[in-house]
């Protein structure tokens, strides 16, 4: 019998293959990637401020929950000024990082086209967040 992880990254990949789906596909993965990755560092930096999530609630006049859920949940979806506020309460900013080449190829492009000429490693870079 097929392996069901093999059977369902190839479907995947015949998916890929429609331009709308693969649109959505990249920039549901590159939206993922980034609130991770911010919500990670956000709160590495709290520890290493010594601020509880209540502390860093109140400093920017929310409920100490909000923050709680922010920085503990995997399925949370904050907004960009929420992140914006904690990132300056533990002396950070955002901003905006150019893409690398393989970004550009792999997230950037098939966007703006709708096509990639390389499905397999799409889906490979996708399934281990290696986005952005």
């Amino acid at each position: 019998m097929a392996d069901p992880t093999q059977v369902f990254w190839n479907d995947l990949k015949s998916d890929l293959e429609d331009p709308e789906f693969l649109r959505e596909y990249i920039i549901e993965s590159v939206r993922i990637q980034a609130i991770d990755s911010l919500i990670n560092e956000l709160e590495k930096a709290r520890e290493n401020a010594g601020l509880s999530k209540a502390e860093v609630a109140r400093a920017i006049n929310t409920k100490p929950e909000v923050i709680r859920r922010m920085l503990s949940n995997k399925s949370v979806n904050p907004t960009l000024g929420t992140l914006a506020e904690v990132a300056a309460v533990l002396g950070y900013s955002l901003s905006l990082t150019p893409f690398s080449a393989a970004d550009d190829q792999f997230i950037k492009t098939p966007l703006q086209t709708g096509v990639s000429n390389d499905l397999d490693e799409l889906a490979k870079r996708h399934r281990s967040h290696q986005v952005a």
